[in-house]
């Protein structure tokens, strides 16, 4: 047998029970080589399930991109937030923007919507109160998901949720009853302003046009009259910055708490200086007040106030005694129908409704959104909205004009003064 065999063909295993028995070579060879194979065959399986785990998930992730949109934005909705005064002493005011802004959605959205998307108002009651406006930005972003939000009311409010809200949670906000330069700095000094894209002139803007006609009357000792906050301090500032550019200084400055009516104090203080005219920077409610007990102290000097009063709203409250008081406005008159801006606005709301000042300038804000996100395109996002609105220079929303670019939040310097006559018909 030794001799028939030749060694190198032969080859010993052990056995489990510690026993050898030889096995030709070549059938070794054969052995390994298909033990290699099968080993081969595992990590071919294996690495094709981890290629298949690769490329589902890359498939989930794509599906999941492609499928995204951004928050407060579905394929058939986009939801807007809106926190306004729709209570208390001002009230008025936040109701008129409210019920324009959703007429014109409405007729938006029975047109076919934006891009195929219609629109939802979502608004909160503030009362005009800085703390309840942050909670309602807050909410409306955090809770209630809106894509963005749209006309909101008051210096100090907006000033505090564009700094604790709606800025660092980077949510655009088009349109606000205020003209503080607060909301007015370049994003590249206030990264917060980013956001905040105003439609109206400023304060500075309108107590320059006041302060000029006075002065160009002949008048010198001008006093002023304003309420303790945001609003009341920034035209304040306006005032003090525009006689500065003539030389001049008030003659007396007083104030009011906001929300108040306890004007006497105020009025004493301004008597006292006899002036030839009085800016107030209040709200109806105050300036109708203030006015009252002027003529009650047998003090007729030229009373003058700002836009964000409403001057329907003031003759509502003073009657025929609201003859004569001057008032700056930052939209186009409502009554005029040749622009095409408040023709559309008037048609909306049909021949028989009351127009307003502050019904225009809902209007003027609530297209303004719309054109924007129309312009953004399908692919909707508020960065993408962000940029549409900064690329937005001189744009023409029916014979009234905003503006803006990466470093410009100003939005317009229109300016138009007038004056309430007979049967307190706003004149121009």
């Amino acid at each position: 047998m030794a001799g028939f065999f030749k060694p190198s063909q032969y080859a010993c295993i052990a056995l489990p029970c510690k026993t050898y028995v030889s096995i030709p070579s070549h059938s070794l060879l054969r052995l390994r080589r298909i033990h290699i194979q099968l080993q081969i065959a595992h990590i071919r399986r294996d690495n094709m399930k981890l290629l298949h785990r690769i490329v589902l998930l890359g498939l989930i992730g794509w599906f999941s991109c492609v499928g995204a949109t951004e928050v407060g934005v579905t394929d058939t909705k986009i939801l807007i937030g809106m926190t306004s005064p729709l209570s208390g002493p001002n009230g008025a005011y936040g109701t008129d923007m409210k019920e324009v802004i959703s007429a014109y959605f409405k007729q938006v959205n029975d047109a076919g919507g934006v891009n195929g998307r219609k629109l939802e108002l979502i608004a909160m009651d503030d009362g005009y109160e800085t703390d309840r406006a942050v909670a309602n930005t807050k909410t409306l972003i955090n809770d209630k998901k809106v894509f963005a939000l749209v006309a909101s009311y008051g210096s100090s409010p907006t000033t505090a949720a564009m700094n604790d809200a709606f800025g660092p949670a980077k949510v655009p906000l088009i349109g606000t009853i205020s003209g503080a330069d607060t909301l007015r700095q370049s994003p590249k000094d206030k990264p917060n302003n980013r956001y905040m894209f105003n439609v109206r002139a400023s304060y500075a803007n309108e107590t320059e046009a006041i302060v000029n006609q006075l002065v160009g009357l002949g008048m010198k000792n001008i006093a002023v009259f304003y309420q303790n906050d945001g609003f009341g301090k920034s035209g304040l500032d306006g005032v003090i910055a525009a006689m500065k550019k003539h030389n001049q200084t008030p003659s007396t400055v007083a104030t009011v708490e906001r929300n108040s009516l306890d004007v006497s104090q105020a009025v004493q203080t301004i008597i006292k200086s006899n002036p030839q005219a009085v800016v107030m920077v209040t709200l109806y409610k105050p300036t109708a007040e203030f006015a009252r007990q002027m003529r009650k102290a047998d003090q007729h000097p030229q009373l003058m106030t700002l836009s964000p009063v409403g001057a329907d709203l003031l003759v509502k409250e003073l009657g025929d005694h609201a003859r004569g008081i001057g008032i700056s406005q930052v939209m186009p008159y409502p009554w005029n129908d040749t622009i095409p801006m408040v023709r559309d606005y008037q048609k909306l709301l049909g021949k028989q409704a009351a127009f307003s000042y502050y019904g225009i300038e809902a209007y003027a804000t609530a297209k303004l959104m719309v054109e924007a996100i129309r312009l953004t395109g399908k692919d909707l996002t508020r960065e993408r909205l962000v940029s549409t609105l900064e690329g937005m220079q001189n744009f023409d929303l029916g014979g009234y004009r905003v503006s803006y670019s990466p470093n410009d939040r100003l939005g317009s310097r229109f300016v138009d003064l007038t004056v309430i006559g007979n049967g307190g018909r706003v004149l121009r």
